[in-house]
């Protein structure tokens, strides 16, 4: 597999005094010790700067074939001039979809079936072979409901590509790991655990002698690439660096990493801590799930947590990412300000039914609650009251919902190109 590394020498000489190099993703570097021998561990991610920007408002792939969400993400170890490293790479199911927000708790996805998915599909995955060498795809989506279209779809267009780079396998996440059964991921790890053998991983000698090549990566997603995703990377992440750290002659020979309880730790809280930065960056909050990455056990506090993260979540995807969609495009250039504009195109009236109807429903709803704690005369008389607020209430709630995508904070600088 192709090392690479990013240097500005595109840029005009004198630029390059202006100029710096940024990583947008995460890094943690740990000085670690294992049997008296000291090494560094890294993980990084990096983020792609194409088709970048929000959850929900960016999803699946432009006609370039570039993916939504892609994330690549490097762990390497350092020890006596030598260097290991193993990649990973996420990103968006890569054909035409959309999910647009609409005051639901989860919108149901659409495949645009108007356009030649093939073409942009065959892109992506040819970029990502001449970068990457083998791809196996590792597809966390559930195989039900609203996310089953998109795990049929993906599956054809591999098989209907017909191209032998490619390997795709389909776990259903959700039903494998339901009631709280989160060893059966040792499934999954067990079916590819003889292709990641075959991909190996990078190695150099103290020397700079390049010793292994890694063949291939895993390319994994589920609906964000954000939280099963990083549960996966973390366990192949783990199996890569448990040869990793022998070769090097860290571990000894039956050796494991888990009876490494100092460093198991600083591994399992790093990879969280990535999951956190990642889906902070796409959807607003921390990761889900982080607890079965820092404990290696899925916890009634950690369904908690996710609970509290998938209501912030609601929040900030239906009412706030419409102006940081606008902002990454801004920073990234995919809108330019004209300075014969005489006004902003932030600056959009909305309707008088964008306040009203909000009101109404709250003023209704509050009605309906005085109501009831303030009975009437009469039981009659009461019901009557709170039936006539509480249709009210329904009623509006209703009408706003069914208008839903009119109610979000959506992008106002770059929307059509995001809704291909």
């Amino acid at each position: 597999m192709h090392q690479k590394s990013f240097n500005i020498s595109f840029f005009h000489p004198k630029i390059q005094k202006f100029a710096v190099p940024v990583i947008h993703g995460f890094i943690a570097i740990h000085s670690c010790s294992v049997n008296g021998k000291y090494f560094d561990w890294i993980v990084i991610s990096r983020r792609s700067c194409f088709r970048a920007g929000v959850r929900y408002y960016v999803r699946g792939i432009d006609s370039e074939g570039h993916a939504a969400n892609f994330v690549e993400t490097e762990q390497i170890v350092h020890f006596n001039g030598g260097k290991a490293s193993f990649v990973q790479s996420r990103g968006s199911i890569p054909f035409f979809w959309s999910q647009r927000p609409n005051l639901k708790y989860k919108p149901k996805p659409q495949i645009n079936n108007a356009v030649n998915h093939m073409d942009g599909f065959q892109r992506h995955f040819d970029s990502q072979i001449i970068s990457y060498g083998k791809q196996v795809i590792v597809n966390l989506v559930n195989q039900k409901g609203s996310e089953k279209p998109l795990e049929q779809t993906f599956a054809q267009m591999v098989t209907g590509l017909g191209n032998g780079m490619l390997r795709y396998f389909a776990f259903d996440f959700h039903k494998e790991c339901s009631r709280m059964r989160w060893d059966r991921l040792q499934i999954l790890v067990d079916q590819v655990a003889e292709i990641q053998d075959d991909f190996g991983y990078f190695l150099v000698d103290s020397e700079g002698k390049v010793l292994l090549q890694q063949d291939g990566v895993f390319r994994s997603n589920c609906m964000d690439c954000l939280d099963r995703t990083n549960v996966i990377q973390s366990l192949l992440a783990h199996r890569s660096l448990q040869a990793q750290l022998q070769r090097l002659g860290v571990l000894h020979i039956g050796q494991r990493i888990e009876e490494q309880a100092q460093f198991e730790k600083i591994y399992k809280n790093a990879w969280a801590d990535n999951a956190n930065a990642c889906a902070k960056q796409y959807a607003g909050t921390g990761a889900l799930k982080t607890d079965f990455t820092r404990t290696g056990k899925r916890t009634q506090w950690g369904l908690i947590m996710d609970g509290w993260n998938s209501l912030i979540r609601y929040y900030k995807n239906n009412f706030s990412d419409g102006f940081r969609q606008d902002s990454i495009d801004l920073f990234l250039g995919n809108y330019t300000v004209e300075e014969a504009y005489s006004s902003s195109p932030l600056q959009v009236q909305k309707d008088w039914k964008f306040l009203a109807l909000p009101i109404i429903m709250v003023v209704a709803f509050s009605m309906c609650i005085i109501c009831l704690l303030m009975a009437g005369d009469t039981w009659t008389e009461t019901l009557a009251y709170v039936l006539f607020w509480a249709v009210a209430s329904i009623g509006t709630a209703t009408i706003i919902l069914y208008n839903g995508k009119d109610f979000v904070d959506a992008p106002k600088l770059v929307q059509k190109e995001k809704m291909d």
